[in-house]
This record gives structure tokens, sequence and C-alpha cells, in this order.
């Protein structure tokens, strides 16, 4: 999977190939297609596993720490791998890539950002079944609450490379604490 990953991350979908990620990986083009099935499988196998890194952060739900502190934990993830030069790159070739073939951005969509989306809806979700928020839509919430973690320096971080780790933490914390308010569980809410 590092081989797969690398190739995609570092040369984009079209230019990896399945021979060079076989022989980096030490493993021949039938095994590679035995067990992905073809190239976007593959290439959707990476993009998964590149993704259980933020995901992790959510799956961590019984006895662990409070949900503020997960909740951060989640944003400083998203925005650390995000901010990662090498997917700055790969996010610039896979918009390039999209235009000659739709399909993998759709692909892209299923295996990473979807994913994270539907897996922070499930965290929110428990919590408001929990009684310890007040969701009517934990899609729509999980969306406020990426999206305020990305702000505008997502648009900066892809448009010139750079990112300010201490605003972005900053950023992070503020908007974590905004949307526990405005999600607030009140008195009549709490489960028994």
């Amino acid at each position: 999977m590092l081989a797969a990953k690398k190739a995609f991350f570092d040369h984009g979908y079209a230019a990896a190939s399945i021979e060079a990620i076989a022989a980096d990986a030490r493993v021949s083009k039938v095994t590679v297609y035995n067990h992905f099935g073809d190239k976007r499988g593959l290439f959707t196998a990476a993009v998964e596993h590149e993704c259980e890194i933020i995901r992790g952060q959510l799956l961590f739900d019984e006895g662990g720490e409070a949900l503020r502190e997960r909740l951060l934990a989640f944003g400083r993830s998203m925005i650390a791998f995000l901010s990662r030069p090498e997917m700055i790159r790969f996010e610039q070739r896979i918009a390039a890539e999209v235009e000659r073939e739709p399909e993998l951005g759709t692909c892209f969509l299923e295996a990473g950002p979807r994913r994270m989306h539907r897996a922070l809806a499930d965290l929110l979700q428990r919590e408001h079944d929990r009684g310890n928020l007040n969701i009517g839509d934990a899609m729509q919430a999980a969306e406020h609450l990426a999206a305020m973690c990305k702000g505008l320096a997502d648009m900066e971080r892809r448009f010139t490379g750079h990112a300010d780790s201490a605003a972005a933490d900053r950023r992070v914390r503020s908007a974590v604490d905004l949307f526990l308010q405005g999600y607030a569980a009140g008195p009549g809410d709490r489960a028994n």
C-alpha cells in the first residue's frame, strides 16, 4: 500500500503505473491485480488507507477523551493531513486529471472526503443520541465543523502551498468551541 500511496501522491493517477507500483512493492503485477482488481481499485484503496489517519481520531469513542478533545484532535489531524506538501501536489494533480476522467473525482470523493464526512457525522450523531449535542442533521453539522476548521486558510494552502500552523491551531480551537456552543444540548435534551 505504501508504494501505491507514494506513486499516486507523488506522480498523480495518470502517471502512476501498476508495473512501477508492483516493482516498488516487490510484488508481481498479477498480485496487485488479484488484490485490487485494477488501477482504480488500487487508487481507491490507497486513498482510503491514507484517510484512516484522520478517521482513527473518530473511532475511539468509548471511555476515551471528552468530545471537545476528540473534535480538536480531528480538526488538527485534518489540517495537518491537508497541509502536507504531497497532499497539496496530489490535490492539484487530481483536479487536472478529473477534467480528462471525471469518474476519478467521484472515486476520490467516495474513498476519502465523503467517507471522512460520514465518520464525523456518525460520531456527532452518537453524541446527539447520548444527549451531549442537539443536532437535527448530523451530515450538515459535520460539514459545518469541517468547513470552520479549514476556513479561508484552505484556499491559501491550495493556491500558495503555505500554511501557518499556529494560526491553524487557533482556527481549529475556535471552530470546535463555536461548534460546541452552537450545537450544545439544553437541559431538556440530556439523555436519561
